[in-house]
């Protein structure tokens, strides 16, 4: 089997390096770029990359840049590092359909933790497909259809959209929200599930109807008869 590709992107050497070194251990294939515009060049011209490791701070194109121009064409999963602390970063990280997102300084097994928790999710060969209320949602094509039109979700909201239906009629967290979807103990707040429920039910239509607010807990889940 071919080693899954992980294009890591950071301006720093040194830190390309720490995070090589951990995720070759792994057995994983790590293509390095050193500024925005070389991470772009390189994603294009592969085309088989499986996650990138994208840094904020950055020459030539920061990483929101970066970020913007591949999800205009791609939602491959990204993981965003950032030397800042600020929720605002991100949330629009989050908005701009970012996966994961790990401040510096960080633990490298850590970060490897995510990694793999995010490509056991985008790489499954589960072959299942859930019909419920107009929406079918197929997790081997990682593709969702209301009404027999496919949605365009971001990863982050096809995982969202899946939990909610694995879900159905079950009173959901905040907390536990994250904790499944994110796979990890999040220390961020509740905003961040609230931007992807916001952005889910938009494209959703009519059908986000489905995802109903119970105050002061989190969300549900429900068709309408």
């Amino acid at each position: 089997m071919d080693k899954l590709k992980i294009l890591v992107v950071d301006d720093e050497s040194r830190m390309r390096k720490l995070v090589k070194d951990f995720l070759v251990r792994k057995n994983y294939e790590v293509i390095e770029a050193e500024n925005g515009e070389q991470a772009v060049d390189i994603f294009f011209s592969k085309k088989d990359i499986a996650l990138i490791i994208l840094d904020v701070m950055m020459p030539k194109m920061d990483g929101w840049q970066v970020c913007r121009e591949i999800r205009q064409f791609s939602e491959v999963p990204i993981i965003m590092l950032t030397a800042k602390g600020s929720e605002n970063d991100e949330l629009m990280g989050f908005d701009l359909g970012v996966d994961e997102y790990v401040s510096k300084p960080f633990s490298p097994k850590i970060l490897v933790a995510r990694v793999e928790a995010v490509l056991r999710r985008t790489t499954s060969s589960e072959g299942e497909v859930i019909n419920v209320g107009g929406i079918e949602l197929d997790k081997t094509a990682h593709q969702v259809k209301i009404d027999g039109t496919v949605v365009d979700l971001s990863f982050k909201e096809f995982e969202l959209l899946t939990y909610f239906v694995t879900n159905q009629g079950v009173a959901l967290s905040r907390e536990k929200i994250l904790n499944n979807v994110w796979n990890y103990d999040y220390f961020g707040d509740a905003r961040t599930i609230d931007t992807h429920v916001k952005k889910l039910r938009s494209k959703m239509g009519a059908k986000g109807n489905y995802i109903k607010t119970i105050w002061g807990l989190g969300y549900k889940f429900e068709v309408e008869e």
